[in-house]
Order: C-alpha cells, then structure tokens, then sequence
C-alpha cells in the first residue's frame, strides 16, 4: 500500500472546512491556533480574500472579505459596530467614494 503524500494547505479556513472535507471521504490535519498566531493568520487571510477579489472582481469574493474582516474586529477586540460607527463618523467628515474624486496634485504656497 502507498502513502500518498498530502497537499499543504497551511492557512485558515472557516469553521467547518474539515467538515466539508471529511464528508467528502478525505482526511485533513488541523490544529487551533493561539489568539497572537490566530491574529497573524487573519491579517494574511485578508491579503488572500482581497487578492482573491482583485482578480474576480466577484460579489462572492467581496463577501469572504467582509466575513474575515468581522473575524479581524473580533479578534483584536472590537465591536462591528465600533467599526461601523467609525465608517460612518469618517464619511460625515471626509465624505465617501461616490463622487469618484481622483485627486492629482496639491501645490503648496
């Protein structure tokens, strides 16, 4: 009988990934992660989600992204709605995206 050598994943996935791949007949090995490692993991996700997104450019990508950043809120002990709150304080501020301003240059005096 043969080994068959594994695929290396090492990266975070949702919760029931192993579920999913077990049902599907195959074996995986998981370990949890210590909450400094857990951080470190979601902030390489959120590179991997948005990268994801740049090449789709797909709502379903977009979707993920959002999923992993209210995984980051909570993980550095935020609330979702401090976030939001913040988003909002900012557009009243500063304003949002939708009169697509590209700014050029700024000359001083």
């Amino acid at each position: 009988m043969s080994v068959k050598t594994p695929k290396v994943y090492n990266k975070l996935v949702r919760d029931r990934i192993p579920e999913i791949i077990e049902k599907a007949g195959k074996r995986c090995v998981c370990e949890t992660l210590l909450q400094d490692q857990y951080i470190a993991m979601l902030d390489a996700k959120l590179n991997e989600e948005l990268a994801e997104y740049q090449q789709s450019k797909s709502l379903e990508e977009l979707a993920d992204l959002l999923e992993v950043m209210g995984a980051v809120v909570q993980a550095r002990g935020y609330t979702w709605e401090q976030l939001t709150d913040i988003r909002k304080k900012k557009k009243e501020e500063r304003g949002g995206f939708e009169r697509r301003i590209l700014l050029k240059e700024v000359y001083e005096d």
